[in-house]
């Protein structure tokens, strides 16, 4: 009979070593302590990379580009009111990018031959175009014609633009949706509309709540390129500064992060919407 050897018992309250190491690496305070490396090792990098191009920082003159100050008290500066102007044509893009996208999305799957085919046709344009050239086209070319200005030329091109990539999103979270919802639809007496209004469509919204937003995030920053129709957007506003003061890397830093500012608020208030519209 071949001996059998026990390992000695562990003192009670003793943790094996290899426990104690994965306890350690998924406590909170080694991810804090990852994230505060790395923003060490990044602040190490950019000080050593502006420091060997000698270039002489001016920090303390974009707090006057972001807030002025008069005898009538605090306004604000070009680049909050170019701030502004980003948010205003984002926010309009944004809604009717939505409806865009929903239409084309229940003409890619009505039973209609034209709907499907003039939506396919819109898809293919669009997503297969450079968003510049789109603003361009619809600026020089539709805009006379149609007498709008630049303004409306810009959230056109934005909507239809972003409304393109929002169908595909859209009909995607309403063909993942199991076909007995629209079984138990159909026996409860209920049309072809009031099934997508009471049934389908909060459910497929819900479900693509997270890429619409991702989608919402791109359109803030893709309005970046309404600039080049002379829109006095945040980037706009920042290079007729930089073109005055050559201050080039203080002010595109700090264009850097006030989108950065929008798109995460963006961000958090479609995890509310997420978190609030959760099914229970």
């Amino acid at each position: 009979m071949q001996n059998q050897t026990k390992s000695a018992p562990r003192p009670p309250g003793t943790v094996p070593a290899t426990r104690g190491w994965r306890r350690l690496l998924r406590s909170p305070l080694f991810d804090i302590f990852q994230f505060l490396l790395l923003i060490a090792l990044a602040a190490w990098f950019f000080t050593e990379s502006f420091g060997s191009s000698g270039y002489t920082w001016h920090w303390g003159q974009v707090p006057g580009y972001l807030l002025s100050r008069d005898a009538h008290g605090l306004h604000a500066g070009p680049l909050l009111k170019g701030l502004a102007v980003t948010l205003q044509i984002s926010a309009v893009s944004l809604l009717f990018a939505f409806v865009v996208g929903l239409v084309a999305a229940l003409l890619r799957l009505s039973d209609s031959f034209v709907g499907r085919s003039a939506a396919r046709l819109y898809l293919e344009i669009v997503r297969n175009t450079p968003l510049l050239i789109q603003i361009f086209f619809i600026y020089f070319v539709l805009g006379p014609a149609l007498g709008l200005n630049r303004f409306p030329s810009a959230v056109l091109a934005l909507s239809l633009f972003e409304g393109a990539y929002a169908s595909e999103i859209i009909r995607a979270g309403i063909t993942g949706l199991p076909q007995g919802q629209w079984e138990a639809s159909y026996s409860l007496g209920l049309s072809v509309a009031d099934t997508y209004r009471f049934i389908v469509l909060p459910q497929a919204i819900r479900r693509t709540l997270p890429p619409l937003t991702g989608q919402a995030v791109s359109l803030v920053k893709d309005s970046a390129l309404v600039s080049t129709i002379a829109i006095y957007d945040l980037t706009m506003q920042a290079q007729a500064i930089i073109a005055e003061t050559f201050l080039t890397f203080e002010i595109w830093f700090t264009v850097a992060l006030l989108y950065l500012a929008v798109t995460l608020s963006l961000s958090l208030f479609a995890a509310f919407l997420e978190r609030r519209f959760r099914p229970a």
